[in-house]
């Protein structure tokens, strides 16, 4: 039997209600049923996210140690092992997707160095010019058809901007909300067709392993992945270990490695606060956070 974490189980309940405890139910036997189709025993202590359980593992039939990634099929997550398949095909530095389950969303992962995280490196410098190098290989790499796009968020944030706008306490806050809306609404019309990780955190890169061929590669892992423009994804590396005097270098760096139009990277990072801030307020906020709202007003020049 495999334990799942109680800390995981209250994080589905949390996002996803009935429907995640459920899946946080059931997770002892689907994990029990792929280990044996498999073919896999474990081979160390269950990892987890905010809705995955993972789950070290040793694949029977040539030793290959390895990683089952177990989580609900959704908007964000049915994209991933497509994703995976085409940045393989490409050589773009994401993690190598071993075997897929579409009914249930279960994959076998090459296993990676969980002890060794971007977020470890010390020097946050050399670890946004890690980050960077790593989004650059993956958006050179075309959207496959059928991906999410980025076109249609677009335009779902823009109808919900003025309501979400209004209902922030602080009136300085919904200029800021409503100057982001401006601004994605300069770009909105030419969404992009590159395939985004969207969500390329310093926790979402670790260190390759030698036996796969990987020694001293930083390998990308866990996107919510869809088609658009490369400037949408440079918000997460401003935001997490977030230090307000370095956004804009980070900013400038960023943009720069993708090659990207700085002014439309900073409408699409705009954009990207403001679908935070929209999250924020549909939870319930009636403020931003600090440092969505700093990242802001750095990029719009009024600090």
């Amino acid at each position: 039997m495999i334990d799942v974490p109680d800390e995981l189980v209250v994080s589905l309940r949390t996002h996803s209600g009935g429907e995640g405890a459920a899946f946080a139910g059931a997770l002892p036997g689907v994990a029990g049923r792929f280990l044996q189709e498999w073919g896999l025993r474990p081979d160390g202590a269950a990892m987890y996210g905010m809705c995955a359980l993972v789950l070290p593992v040793v694949r029977g039939a040539d030793g290959r140690r390895a990683a089952l990634k177990l989580q609900m099929v959704d908007e964000e997550t049915a994209g991933e092992p497509v994703a995976l398949r085409v940045w393989g095909a490409a050589g773009a530095g994401a993690v190598a997707l071993l075997e897929h389950d579409a009914a249930t969303g279960a994959m076998l992962l090459e296993r990676l160095d969980e002890r060794r995280p971007l977020a470890g490196v010390a020097d946050a410098r050399v670890a946004v010019r890690v980050l960077a190098r790593s989004l650059a290989r993956l958006v050179r790499v075309p959207a496959p058809p059928g991906m999410r796009g980025l076109g249609e968020a677009a335009e779902r944030m823009l109808l919900a901007a003025p309501g979400a706008a209004g209902g922030l306490a602080d009136e300085g806050e919904r200029r800021l909300l409503l100057d982001c809306a401006a601004a994605l609404r300069e770009v909105a019309g030419e969404p992009g067709d590159r395939l985004l990780h969207w969500d390329l955190h310093y926790d979402n890169i670790l260190a390759g392993r030698a036996e796969e061929g990987r020694a001293g590669e930083w390998v990308a892992l866990d996107p919510k992945p869809l088609s658009g423009d490369p400037g949408f994804e440079l918000f997460p590396a401003l935001h997490n270990r977030f230090d307000a005097s370095e956004v804009l270098w980070r900013f400038d760096l960023l943009s720069g490695t993708l090659g990207l139009d700085r002014e439309r990277a900073r409408a699409w990072t705009l954009g990207r606060v403001l679908q935070n801030g929209l999250w924020e307020v549909g939870g319930g906020a009636r403020r931003l956070p600090a440092d969505h709202a700093e990242i802001a007003r750095q990029l719009l020049g009024r600090n």
